[in-house]
């Protein structure tokens, strides 16, 4: 199994960018999909970034294409999202998951993911 550690939130302002960095440790870190999801105060949790095992197949949602990135360091055993334009919208706990799913069907959906983080904070004001 993968164990998931999420690091980089934070407090910015509204324009700012902000890292976030998901450390694995367990088995075989490429073989997982990798993804990111978000969770505003009294909204459900919701998907923001995938990313397939090579690194070359990447998903977003609408409302934040253009804006972030994911990207994976399989030798490192990391997965990042870099967060450019933050709006306080943006704000909520972030989450980085992980599943051994060959399938891209589910890669936006919560129920895919096996292995969880703890989350990290990012607050973005106005």
């Amino acid at each position: 199994q993968v164990q998931l550690v999420e690091s980089g939130g934070g407090l910015v302002q509204a324009g700012g960018s902000l890292r976030l960095s998901c450390a694995a440790s367990g088995r075989t870190f490429s073989s997982y999909t990798m993804g990111w999801f978000r969770q505003a105060p009294g909204k459900e949790r919701e998907f923001v970034a995938a990313i397939i095992r090579g690194g070359d197949i990447k998903y977003y949602a609408d409302s934040v294409e253009g804006r972030f990135t994911i990207s994976r360091d399989n030798a490192k055993s990391t997965v990042d999202l870099q967060m450019n334009s933050l709006k306080p919208e943006d704000t909520g706990v972030y989450y980085c998951a992980a599943t051994a799913s060959t399938l891209f069907y589910g890669v936006r959906t919560r129920s895919t993911y096996d292995y969880w983080g703890q989350g990290t904070q990012v607050t973005v004001s106005s």
